[in-house]
């Protein structure tokens, strides 16, 4: 299934050093009226914490890391789950000898230094809802757009 999307705007801006990643741009989304979007960032982070989904368990386990890191790619995607836009995202880090992890990124991974794009997109409202099968809180998809 997939759906139409425009972009409608596009924010760049920086995370205020000593907060956490998750929450600043949650509130970005909030205060800015974005319920559709994905977003893309690079930096450096004083901590972090990861977080890995097992399956079988269908529970996420954290990881936390007590070190400086580099951000080697953070992605992600903005929808709205329980009438609050939801921030989702993954991420890499290397540390100082350029080793790379990453995972499900978690709330506790503070800034360092933080730059960061987001694309507000225009098209149907992303809604997050359980999945039985998975466990998680994923997109209902409404429509079909078969391509020929």
């Amino acid at each position: 299934m997939v759906n139409p999307y425009k972009i409608k705007n596009c924010y760049m801006g920086k995370l205020p050093h000593g907060s956490d990643i998750l929450t600043e741009l949650g509130n970005f989304c909030q205060e800015n009226g974005i319920s559709t979007g994905i977003f893309t960032a690079i930096g450096a982070v004083k901590n972090a914490t990861l977080g890995f989904y097992n399956q079988t368990e269908k529970k996420y386990y954290k990881h936390y890391i007590d070190q400086p890191l580099e951000i080697v790619s953070l992605s992600g995607n903005i929808s709205i789950k329980d009438e609050k836009p939801m921030v989702h995202s993954h991420i890499v880090f290397s540390d100082k000898d350029g080793n790379a992890v990453g995972g499900h990124l978690m709330s506790d991974t503070i800034v360092f230094a933080c730059e960061f794009w987001i694309f507000e997109l225009e098209g149907e409202r992303l809604v997050r809802a359980y999945d039985e099968v998975t466990g998680l809180p994923l997109w209902e998809m409404k429509k079909i757009l078969l391509n020929s």
